[in-house]
């Protein structure tokens, strides 16, 4: 039987984006049937331990383990994430590595020293790797292009699940419950967005949507803590619609699933983003979805997302209304933007790393 060793680490904050990737492919893990050829170890905060099944084994998080590795005879070592500081000491340990984004690339407030430094850090990792892989073709293409990959290392794009499954939605969509005065007006009428409000989601090209429909409210879910909100708020002053422009803060599940099912369209003009889990969310609940073509977008909007071709605000507002009117004029819209979503699952993705162990025990 092959040893496994799984970083998820990062379930010290269950849920951010990369807690959340934890928690959900180690749950599939735990839940699957007794598998002979693997014994699972999962390296979690003592306090998430008693999220998962009693069939795999369990490693606390030590912030030693940084300066002191763990020991421990493990033939395939996967860290979840790029920036592991948890490493294998063993040198026959195969180690995997996933890469989610290269985003840090991109930041403005990072020094082209302090990005080279990572770039630098994550070029170790690569070479110490055995396998490398991605959530999107997208960070493939990018780590392709700023990083050297050793010709015996592995590579695979492996997508993430839907984090909103057809039994949630069957069981608990009754209760998804709207919590804050501004939704319990009777005629709301509003567009969505969701993510960490920073200058590379490029939310406020939308602005002109609500300037020409004077009946649409825009609730804005995500971090708050930066910059651009402020200046998305200046731009509604300057257009007289800031009445109509919500800023929501972090949001529980309950209640973003009620934005979701709510909404009239789920808008999401990106510039960055590895993946784009809110894209398949929304589709899950049938709802027109319009985002940019940048990116990892095209990969998981496919047939069925509108695509803004440019950020002009002619062309926001045109690709609006003609995809709401392809939305309401198509009967079978909703169900395909269902069966888009359904494409990507966490069952899938377990079964897809399943294989890359397997692949590498076999070497």
């Amino acid at each position: 039987m092959k040893t496994i060793f799984l970083e998820m680490e990062r379930l010290r904050n269950p849920f951010s984006g990369l807690g959340q990737f934890c928690w959900h492919l180690g749950k599939e893990f735990s839940q699957m049937p007794p598998d002979s050829d693997f014994d699972f170890t999962f390296y979690l905060p003592e306090n998430q331990q008693i999220n998962f099944a009693n069939k795999v084994n369990y490693q606390s998080v030590s912030k030693w383990h940084k300066v002191f590795p763990l020991r421990g005879k493990y033939d395939i070592w996967h860290c979840l994430h790029q920036d592991s500081k948890y490493l294998p000491n063993r040198k026959d340990t195969k180690l995997i590595l996933t890469i989610h984004d290269l985003n840090f690339l991109e930041r403005d407030d990072y020094s082209n020293l302090r990005k080279q430094l990572q770039i630098q850090a994550l070029q170790k990792k690569i070479d110490r790797s055995s396998a490398i892989t991605y959530i999107s073709e997208f960070t493939k293409k990018t780590v392709q292009q700023n990083l050297t990959i050793p010709p015996n290392v592995v590579e695979k794009v492996i997508y993430n699940g839907n984090n909103i499954s057809s039994e949630l939605l069957e069981n608990n969509h009754k209760t998804f419950q709207p919590s804050r005065q501004e939704f319990k007006s009777e005629k709301l009428k509003y567009i969505f967005s969701i993510g960490i409000i920073q200058a590379k989601k490029n939310f406020h090209v939308l602005l002109p949507i609500l300037q020409k429909y004077q009946d649409l409210s825009w609730f804005i879910a995500g971090d708050t803590s930066g910059e651009y909100p402020t200046k998305i708020k200046d731009l509604a002053k300057e257009l007289d619609i800031l009445e109509r422009v919500h800023f929501l803060g972090t949001v529980e599940e309950s209640e973003k699933y009620w934005l979701y099912e709510n909404c009239e369209a789920f808008l999401f003009p990106s510039l960055s983003e590895g993946f784009g889990l809110p894209v398949i969310e929304a589709m899950t609940f049938g709802k027109p979805v319009f985002i940019s073509r940048l990116t990892s977008l095209p990969e998981i909007g496919g047939n069925e997302a509108y695509y803004f071709d440019d950020f002009s605000p002619e062309n926001i507002v045109s690709c609006f209304e003609k995809g709401m009117k392809d939305f309401y004029d198509n009967p079978i819209k909703i169900e395909k933007l269902k069966q888009r979503a359904s494409e990507f699952s966490w069952a899938k993705a377990a079964k897809e790393y399943l294989e890359v162990y397997r692949n590498l025990c076999e070497d």
